[in-house]
């Protein structure tokens, strides 16, 4: 085992190491300036057509009725695995160990990740197959296969290994055992909880993407907008704080962080790096996972690839940035915590008594979220590799997992989970700089269409 630990480990310092985090910046400002920064000349026109279309009930030609489900059960699901822990936990952890200053580089790789989630919708969509019973696959291996031919299937295959392992891992045990640990603050012992975990995702789970997707797009926005007013209320009461928290956040960007952080002083170096890897974690821009439940989605191309340019938006520029300016306007980061404990003591010190609520209310649903759609995400990747016959076993084999999860300590998993969500990343980088040049041609066909649709 300790030669697994040492193993993952180095690899994990290689793939969240400078080397990779700039090569997914660079695919990001790359997949920018290939679709003309379309989320930022076009991020009115995005909103317009993904959550505004909500409120309508004209359709056009880019409507469609090809998918398992609706765009917003699919930005819904995707935001389920995106909006966690990493929102709350990960950015404490980045301003612990990165200084205020985490936060803009946490913001940067969200700019530019909005390109690439938009480019992971999109081709999601258009490189997915129509099964033989009338569901759907897509994602990464698809439009690997798809896009960039069948020589390339071996590094299809190879994102699918790392996904379906990681699923396990990140999007299954680190999540009960986490929710196992907030609901010992009650009393109850792990082995109940994780139980009752088992219980209410395999209610879900075992109904497939339509129940997911279902019970996605109820909790997820609800659970969203509870942190975010919850925040809010912390934010107003601190009102005068937040000039000198915005200062930090630029400052400290630029120039090395002495105080605060445990008392550690933190290079400019390590600020970028916690704060783009935290970003990552938390948007999973660059992880591609998304585009597997993005591509169920009932929507042609450009448009789903919309919802990804808003998804990234939403977790990261609004949710992880209420989370950061709570910690900072609180001065909560001066009690030594990290992680959850943090943002914790951050939402008792600006909202004494229902605070530390919101956070365990919190935590325990945006970890159930989470293992509903990372379940999927694992059970297409090894449905790829296997086939059919292994939907059913997996499923099963996932609620097994959950269990474990709760009731063991996961200080190794989390490390060997962390490397393997790493590992992601490279086969779906190399596919978005290949395929950057379709991509750019499919924004551009739609962009045709609606601008001679406008002159009709």
């Amino acid at each position: 085992m300790d030669a697994i630990v040492n193993l993952s480990n180095a690899i994990g310092d290689i793939v969240w190491g400078p080397p990779f985090l700039i090569l997914l910046i660079a695919t990001g400002l790359y997949l920018t300036v290939r679709i003309g920064f379309f989320q930022f000349t076009h991020l009115g026109h995005a909103w317009k057509y993904t959550f505004g279309s909500l409120f309508s009930k004209s359709k056009d030609e880019d409507d469609t009725e090809v998918g398992a489900i609706t765009s917003f059960q699919s930005v819904s699901s995707a935001m389920a695995a995106t909006i966690g822990v990493g929102n709350i936990a990960g950015v404490a952890t980045a301003i612990y160990l990165g200084g205020p200053g985490a936060v803009f580089w946490m913001w940067l790789s969200a700019l530019v990740g909005m390109a690439t989630k938009f480019g992971e919708a999109s081709l999601g969509v258009k490189f997915r197959n129509t099964n033989p019973d009338g569901s759907y696959s897509g994602g990464v291996m698809q439009y690997i296969e798809n896009g960039l031919g069948s020589g390339w299937k071996w590094l299809s295959i190879l994102y699918a290994i790392f996904a379906g392992l990681a699923a396990l891992g990140i999007g299954n045990m680190v999540q009960s055992n986490t929710v196992a640990t907030a609901m010992t603050e009650f009393g109850i012992a792990p082995w109940v909880t994780g139980i009752v975990i088992v219980i209410l995702v395999g209610l879900v789970t075992l109904g497939g993407i339509e129940r997911i997707a279902q019970t996605a797009e109820k909790v997820v926005p609800t659970m969203a907008v509870i942190y975010i007013i919850g925040s809010i209320i912390i934010l107003v009461l601190n009102v005068a704080a937040i000039p000198a928290a915005f200062r930090d956040i630029f400052y400290y960007a630029f120039n090395p962080y002495a105080a605060g952080a445990g008392g550690a002083g933190v290079a400019v170096a390590a600020t970028i790096r916690f704060g783009i890897a935290r970003g990552v974690f938390s948007n999973e821009a660059g992880l591609g996972a998304a585009s597997i439940v993005h591509a169920q989605a009932k929507n042609s191309p450009s448009r789903q690839g919309m919802w990804g340019i808003w998804e990234v938006f939403i977790d990261t520029i609004i949710v992880c940035s209420m989370t950061a300016l709570v910690i900072l306007t609180t001065g909560a980061l001066d009690t030594g915590n990290t992680g959850a404990e943090l943002t914790t003591a951050a939402f008792n010190e600006g909202l004494p008594g229902p605070g530390g609520y919101i956070i365990l209310i919190s935590i325990v649903f945006f970890a159930y979220t989470t293992m509903l759609t990372w379940n999927f995400y694992g059970e297409k990747s090894w449905e790829y590799i296997l086939g059919k016959k292994v939907v059913v076993p997996y499923r099963l084999l996932f609620l097994a997992f959950l269990f474990v999860g709760a009731i063991g300590g996961l200080e190794v998993i989390w490390g060997i989970a962390d490397t393997l969500n790493g590992l992601m990343i490279a086969p779906n980088l190399v596919a978005l700089l290949l395929l950057g040049g379709i991509l750019a041609k499919e924004k551009n066909k739609y962009m045709e269409r609606f601008n001679a649709a406008k002159k009709k």
